[in-house]
């Protein structure tokens, strides 16, 4: 049975180096992709118990989850899984059902099952969970939302929003509307809002709706009942969608008559017809990226503050474009 002076060896580093990989510390990819192949060849299974003992660390972390029928947080937390299977930790969840209550209990919950870290999709940083972040003695890592005095890996939601903004401005798309969620969310209920008025420059209407299909389906068919939009820009994937089936069902031509977009990237964009113009973030990268920069906090290592995500434009079938005949 091999020991971590083996895996050390058949490596070719330093036995300092396999247990900082161990333990998930800072490795250069080149060296940790060579440590997995020899420990994927030997089968080596580390001591869980014993590394939990002399680190005082249970190799399991808590993730909290604003919703279970989420394709975001569910994309974030198979991200967040792939990393953490590398180094044989267990993940503990907790979905909060967009409860900020919920969501402190969580924390608090975690903190007494003595897990070694928190990552926490947060749908509003109120003071009270500040306060309680600040509180408990293991470090967390917020997804989703923004804070100066908090590490946080978030969407480029305003510039991906002015980027989508400038799109329909420069299709010519006059008559647009803007349809968003609350600006309790920061990200999504106010910067994408802001984004999309500040990159398309011309007055459109803009309505409220939640984070639910049919929610927006509803206000749908009720806003494309009373005024003839050219245009229409969703803050999520799943309001563009119910949109959508608001314009399918009044038999308005999408996107001759009506172009609709939206923000996510969600997989459900591309199986309906027409396929939906959307906003793309990579969610998945979005849960590697915050589990290996908590794996660092646990660690002790310095990190940046805020870690903003890249994001693409993926055009489809659903915005009428205007192209240059020349």
């Amino acid at each position: 049975m091999s020991n971590i002076n083996d895996i050390a060896k058949l490596a070719g580093v330093a036995k300092s180096t396999v247990s900082r990989y161990l333990n998930g510390g800072s490795v250069s990819e080149k060296t940790r992709l060579k440590i997995d192949a020899v420990v994927k060849e030997t089968g080596y299974q580390p001591n869980q118990f014993a590394q939990s003992l002399k680190r005082k660390r249970t190799n399991m972390i808590g993730v909290v989850i604003p919703r279970l029928n989420s394709y975001a947080s569910n994309e974030t937390l198979i991200g967040i899984e792939s990393v953490m299977r590398e180094i044989n930790y267990q993940i503990l969840i907790a979905n909060t059902n967009l409860d900020t209550k919920r969501e402190i209990e969580a924390l608090k919950t975690f903190e007494t099952s003595k897990i070694d870290g928190i990552i926490l999709l947060a749908t509003i940083i109120t003071p009270e969970l500040l306060a309680c972040i600040k509180k408990i003695k293991v470090p967390v890592m917020i997804v989703g939302q923004n804070h100066p005095n908090l590490y946080t890996v978030i969407q480029n939601d305003y510039e991906a929003a002015k980027m989508l903004g400038a799109y329909f401005k420069t299709h010519q798309k006059d008559n647009l509307a803007y349809i968003g969620v609350s600006e309790t969310d920061e990200a999504v209920g106010v910067n994408r809002k802001h984004g999309v008025i500040d990159g398309y420059e011309y007055p459109l209407d803009i309505y409220e709706t939640t984070f639910s299909l049919n929610d927006a389906y509803q206000l749908g068919l009720k806003v494309l009942n009373e005024k003839d939009y050219n245009g229409i820009i969703c803050a999520t994937d799943n309001i563009a969608l119910g949109i959508l089936k608001a314009a399918h069902e009044l038999k308005i031509n999408v996107p001759k008559t009506l172009s609709i977009a939206g923000f996510g990237g969600y997989e459900t964009t591309s199986i309906v017809s027409p396929q939906v113009t959307t906003m793309k973030y990579d969610y998945i990268a979005t849960g590697e990226v915050a589990a290996r920069a908590l794996l660092k906090r646990i660690n002790d290592e310095e990190i940046p503050q805020i870690h903003v995500m890249p994001f693409t434009l993926e055009e489809k079938e659903s915005v009428d474009i205007i192209r240059d005949a020349t």
